[in-house]
């Protein structure tokens, strides 16, 4: 393993000892990606890898070994199709020493289910639980080399959407748009993790499927993307408008600022994530717009887009030290127009660092 991974092994079996956890069950998911390095092939054929304090290793298909040895030294228990998994699974449960009675177990909540029932039925006194305080705490805490990449995902992305204003021309469509912005991540080493072009009232939906409109004069232009270049991803939410601004644009873009502005202040360590949604959502609702705020203020971003923490106006998580996440209010008139300003932050030496550097500021494109 690389000494990051060693690292991180280590860090997982310190947070076991910490929350009384005798065994981590991960599917083929991020959090394998994660903690192993390893994507395997994702079918119905059981995957996981069971980690206690003193062994760790895999449940693997057997025609999947190979592929997969290219990629880790922890051991592998292979198991064929004419045998099933059972005996595997049973001789890596005896491999890894956990007590048969009453084990505290940690679920991978992603894993499919009939994967974590196998392992259930082998562990039938176990009491179980998800993964938030032992690989989703780790996970949330990104490091060093986690925020470099990041940050060359979020340059890149700037870019992109910098080069996608400039390139507006009256008659293309939401779809050219997003045609071009993959071009360009494509041009740069990077793949697509997603776009969302938003052109006219299609803003005004917080989760519009970019199509075949086409863009016109006095159109606002929301352009909501990201890359993933090195395994990680970048997100980001910029406005502006083509050729002239919409009735009442300047005075929606200057609120929402002040609301990423706020929310900005209010992401410390020590902080509740629901305070950092309410310091946003307390701009926008004094400035009598609160119905039109409709979703969360920010979610975390690591190997995921969607990742913990969530900052939502009810989360009791408590921010710290190497948290990423987003800070994304919004503003949404029906039949007019939305504006959202998106930042991915980390929090870092006590305060929010934004990742991206390309101003808020409305885009004039045309």
């Amino acid at each position: 393993m690389t000494s990051t991974l060693t690292t991180r092994m280590a860090n997982l079996r310190h947070r076991m000892a910490e929350t009384s956890t005798d065994l981590v069950a991960i599917g083929p998911s991020s959090h394998m990606r994660w903690l192993a390095d390893l994507s395997p092939h994702g079918d119905e054929r059981p995957v996981m890898l069971l980690v206690s304090q003193t062994f760790a290793g895999f449940l693997m298909p057997a025609l999947n070994v190979d592929s997969s040895r290219q990629h880790t030294d922890l051991p592998f228990f292979p198991w064929t199709d004419a045998d099933g998994p059972g005996a595997a699974l049973e001789q890596l449960i005896d491999a890894t020493g956990v007590s048969r009675v009453a084990p505290s177990i940690v679920l991978d909540e992603t894993m499919r289910a009939d994967f974590a029932l196998l392992l259930l039925d082998a562990l039938p006194g176990a009491k179980r639980r998800f993964t938030q305080d032992t690989v989703g705490y780790l996970r949330s805490r990104k490091d060093e080399e986690e925020r470099a990449r990041l940050k060359a995902a979020h340059l890149l992305n700037d870019r992109a959407v910098q080069a996608a204003f400039a390139a507006l021309e009256p008659g293309m469509s939401e779809l050219d748009v997003a045609a071009f912005i993959s071009d360009f991540y494509k041009s740069n080493s990077a793949t697509t993790e997603f776009c969302s072009v938003c052109f006219g009232a299609n803003g005004a939906f917080p989760h519009h499927h970019t199509g075949a409109t086409r863009l016109k004069a006095g159109d606002a232009v929301l352009i909501d993307t990201g890359c993933r270049l090195d395994g990680y991803p970048s997100d980001m939410t910029r406005m502006g408008y083509f050729q002239s601004a919409p009735e009442g644009y300047e005075e929606i873009h200057a609120v929402v600022d002040r609301a990423v502005q706020a929310a900005l202040a209010a992401a410390k360590p020590g902080v509740k994530a629901s305070d950092v949604d309410k310091a946003a959502r307390d701009v926008i609702t004094e400035a009598g717009y609160g119905p039109n705020f409709l979703h969360r203020t920010g979610h975390g971003l690591g190997i995921d887009v969607h990742e913990a923490p969530y900052i939502t106006g009810t989360s009791q998580t408590v921010l710290d030290e190497g948290m990423v996440f987003s800070i994304e209010p919004g503003i949404y008139l029906q039949g007019r127009f939305g504006l959202r300003l998106e930042e991915i932050v980390i929090i870092r030496n006590g305060t929010a660092e934004i990742f991206s550097e390309m101003p808020r500021a409305a885009v004039a494109a045309g």
